[in-house]
């Protein structure tokens, strides 16, 4: 009788702690002492360019993401009361050697922040090659060391999406070891709300309101020192319908559509952030 009591103790203790623990990660995601620092909306006319003074196209470049970036106002623009971002074949090879044209946006130089919550209502389609993403990141001008959190990203025609950060270490070390990608079963052709809670410890991923994942500064001073966590820094917004490559998820059907919606998109901060 003594061990079956000591044995219902442990697993009650096991229990009231697991609860305790569930609690203390639903206080971090619904903390209410958040203020907004920065809002879109998308609420302009239709065929409208983003906002200016917040939105600029990104540039092309030879990563994945952006070999194809263009700044044509048929790959960005407002529909709806959406951000609209489309990858669309290039008719005009003549001028633009790039197979597809993509749409892409960010606010370096316009709007960044250290810390925060980020919460964007989005939805893509499905199919070969599609490769959307909603992200911040540090500015390469500014700061050496390398940081990237993606709040969403998705691949080809599967159902599903993936959170991942990048630091100096993660980039350097390919064999690294760190948990540093999250992947969710979700249907991504229907609207989401997809967000992280970034803080000076940890970065918790969310979509809906639920914790899809957490990612914890190391407590080992030799990771530290490598890099392992690189997100003291400030970081802009980036939002784009990008293609795969093959080595990335499938290959893009090169006369096809692809586009993605971006219904709203918030940053919120505690005032302690700015201090």
């Amino acid at each position: 009788m003594k061990k079956y009591i000591y044995g219902l103790t442990i697993a009650t203790s096991l229990v009231i702690l697991s609860f305790s623990l569930n609690d203390k990660r639903e206080d971090v995601i619904k903390d209410n002492s958040y203020r907004l620092v920065f809002a879109d909306e998308f609420n302009l006319p239709n065929g409208s360019q983003p906002d200016s003074t917040k939105w600029k196209r990104c540039c092309r470049n030879p990563s994945r993401w952006a070999r194809w970036i263009s700044d044509s106002k048929d790959v960005v623009y407002i529909k709806n009361g959406r951000l609209v971002c489309r990858a669309i074949p290039n008719k005009n090879l003549e001028t633009d050697t790039a197979t597809m044209l993509t749409g892409a946006v960010e606010t370096m130089d316009l709007f960044d922040f250290t810390y925060g919550k980020v919460e964007v209502r989005m939805r893509t389609n499905v199919k070969s090659g599609n490769s959307p993403a909603a992200w911040i990141r540090n500015d390469p001008k500014k700061h050496k060391l390398y940081s990237e959190i993606d709040i969403m990203e998705s691949f080809g025609k599967k159902e599903e999406l993936f959170h991942t950060i990048h630091s100096q270490y993660t980039v350097n070390t390919p064999k690294h070891g760190e948990k540093n990608l999250f992947k969710s079963d979700i249907n991504v052709t229907k609207w989401h709300i997809y967000g992280i809670i970034w803080t000076p410890t940890e970065v918790i991923w969310t979509i809906d309101g639920k914790e899809t994942g957490r990612y914890h500064k190391s407590d080992v001073p030799a990771l530290l020192a490598k890099g392992q966590w690189t997100f003291d820094q400030p970081m802009f917004l980036r939002l784009n319908q990008s293609l795969c490559n093959g080595k990335i998820g499938q290959l893009p059907d090169t006369k096809a559509i692809y586009t993605t919606e971006f219904d709203w998109i918030r940053v919120y901060q505690k005032n302690w952030h700015n201090k």
